[in-house]
């Protein structure tokens, strides 16, 4: 057997409750192992530990396994009758059995010799306070990502001379449009009907930039978008419209102009911010320049944006107060960390045990561009943003030579990272302001509504991005961030495209398969790059989605109610083609 296949623990993503009776168990193994066994049972049902006991446990069989690309992954659920749990897997070749335990690997001799002490997996307690909950409502969300410079001037009357004209086109760093909090609201209606429930707002507190990352006052709405009163109307009238709302939060840094940075740019190590930042070199200080000198920390080197101390109790309590009237005033349904990865955990605990005593079901998420499975046990986020599943799509339509195997592959790692309350509410995205637009990549339309198919059907919360629905183009930072073209979606093109994304939309939110965390991927098609995967939910019911990326086209069989389409007809799905269909029986 290829013992260095195989991997367990107890704790985390591999042995962890998902509500408060069902402990999810999963292993991994390599390829050779055939059968998986799980012997399982109370610690104590046959005495008190250390003492003389003969514990066996219940054994059955683990049947439901991902492919991974080198290991299988193997999972099961199981409900200890008092809320503990001891086990050790029995894993079976083709040629031999082993014993797996916390210690290592025994044989069946070994397994019965008498007297020995078996290291079992240990489960201690499911405390229901440890559980890792997430806020249901999100899994049934879809969401669409506004950069507020960018999407619509509500009041083009009130322009001053800074704001540059509305176009179309390429825009720059240094530009500001206009956008603001009364031109997203004027456009609710359009989101309601388009079939958005969620919107996800760029930083709109008071800010330099036109990005608004580099936060001057977190109390107060920037002044180039409106007000707070406009803000907390705006909010209002999107839950009205059944729309929950998500806002930026820049914790990480701040921006130059902040009231306490500029008290420790005037005071030094005599502010009584001074703890506040980072600063290792209080003489050089005010220099204007990156901080690859190290003189203080900052993101990404930049200057104007210096680091805030997270590990410190007062910037703690701030922030903490920040998210409470943000909450309260503006009745808020989401937040958003900004360079999640690098505040504290200690930060992090408390902003969640803070919030949530507010708003229980607030959607905490961060942005972590990697595996995150340190801040997802619980008591930091509820999820972060699914790059991996972003950049994973995107590499496989990329890359001509990838197969269908590869795809499974990648989809099925996206979703063994983290605990099956976290998969729910992930939230999925195919581009952001901070990459290239989607339609960018590939400039093939139909492969532009594949991946959207993709992302409309996997576990999580799908989010797109400003003027996705009409395949909006757009490179890297700043070109990403064009402005919203209003005056062309009623051309015919455009309708079209927004009436594929409105039934993608709707689709995913009518249909629990589409939600459901349960996918697998048949081998009912011999061509490489034939992408099909099969989704189930609670019920029983079925969905088959069908991705032709193999450059002809190829014969399906399509048994059912055609949920989505294109290219195809009469049984055949053209290249680059899209078929999605419910399934008979």
């Amino acid at each position: 057997m290829n013992f260095a296949g195989v991997y367990h623990k107890a704790s985390e993503q591999m042995s962890y409750p998902r509500n408060d009776n069902e402990l999810v168990i999963n292993l991994k193994t390599g390829y050779d192992v055939r059968h998986i066994f799980l012997h399982y049972g109370d610690p104590f049902e046959a005495g008190i530990l250390g003492g003389n006991e003969k514990w066996s446990g219940t054994r059955e069989e683990i049947v439901y396994k991902k492919r991974l690309k080198y290991q299988l992954w193997w999972t099961t659920t199981v409900v200890p009758a008092y809320k503990r749990c001891k086990y050790y897997f029995e894993l079976q070749t083709e040629q031999e059995t082993w014993y797996y335990f916390e210690d290592g690997f025994l044989t069946e001799e070994q397994l019965h010799m008498d007297g020995r002490m078996l290291q079992c997996f240990t489960v201690p307690w499911m405390n229901p306070a440890d559980v890792c909950r997430t806020p249901e409502w999100v899994n049934g969300t879809v969401w669409y990502q506004i950069f507020p410079d960018r999407f619509c001037n509500g009041t083009p009357e009130k322009n001053t001379a800074e704001i540059t004209p509305w176009r179309s086109g390429r825009v720059t760093n240094a530009e500001r449009f206009g956008g603001n909090l009364a031109g997203i609201r004027s456009r609710l209606p359009y989101l309601k009907e388009l079939g958005i429930n969620g919107i996800y707002l760029n930083p709109i507190m008071e800010a330099e930039s036109n990005h608004k990352y580099d936060t001057t006052d977190y109390t107060r709405i920037d002044p180039h978008f409106g007000t707070n009163e406009e803000f907390a109307s705006l909010v209002q009238e999107a839950h009205r419209l059944g729309i929950r709302v998500m806002v930026d939060a820049v914790f990480n840094h701040c921006g130059r102009n902040f009231a306490p940075w500029i008290s420790v740019q005037e005071h030094g190590k005599e502010s009584p911010y001074a703890d506040w930042f980072m600063v290792n070199d209080w003489a050089d200080l005010k220099k204007q320049r990156d901080t690859r000198d190290g003189r203080f920390y900052s993101f990404a080197f930049v200057d104007r944006m210096p680091k805030l101390n997270t590990n410190h109790e007062e910037v703690i309590r701030y922030f903490c107060d920040v998210c409470e009237r943000w909450i309260r005033e503006f009745d808020i349904d989401g937040i958003r960390f900004d360079v999640g990865n690098e505040v504290s955990h200690k930060f992090l605990k408390r902003i969640r045990h803070h919030v949530t005593a507010v708003k229980p079901d607030v959607y905490l998420l961060g942005e972590i561009w990697h595996d995150a499975s340190p801040w997802l046990v619980g008591d930091e986020y509820d999820a972060v943003m699914n790059y991996p599943l972003m950049s994973g799509i995107c590499d496989f339509f990329l890359d001509g030579e990838s197969t269908k195997e590869d795809f499974e592959y990648m989809i099925n790692r996206c979703y063994t990272m983290y605990m099956q309350q976290t998969n729910n509410v992930l939230f999925n995205l195919l581009d952001s302001h901070d990459t290239e637009r989607l339609r960018n990549r590939l400039h093939d339309l139909d492969i532009f509504y594949q991946q959207l198919a993709v992302l409309f059907t996997m576990p999580g919360s799908p989010c797109i991005y400003y003027g996705t629905e009409i395949a909006l183009e757009g490179g890297h930072d700043p070109d990403c961030r064009r402005c919203m073209p209003w005056e062309e979606l009623e051309t015919l093109e455009n309708q079209a495209r927004i009436g594929e994304i409105r039934t993608l939309i709707a689709l995913r939110r009518k249909e629990a398969t589409f939600r459901s965390l349960h996918f697998h991927f048949p081998d009912d098609y011999e061509q490489k790059r034939m992408v099909h995967y099969r989704k189930l939910d609670e019920a029983g019911d079925r969905v088959e989605i069908l991705l032709n990326c193999t450059g002809a086209d190829v014969a399906v069989r399509a048994e059912g109610e055609i949920l989505f389409h294109r290219g195809y007809e009469a049984g055949r799905l053209k290249k680059n083609g899209t078929l999605i269909y419910r399934t008979v029986g």
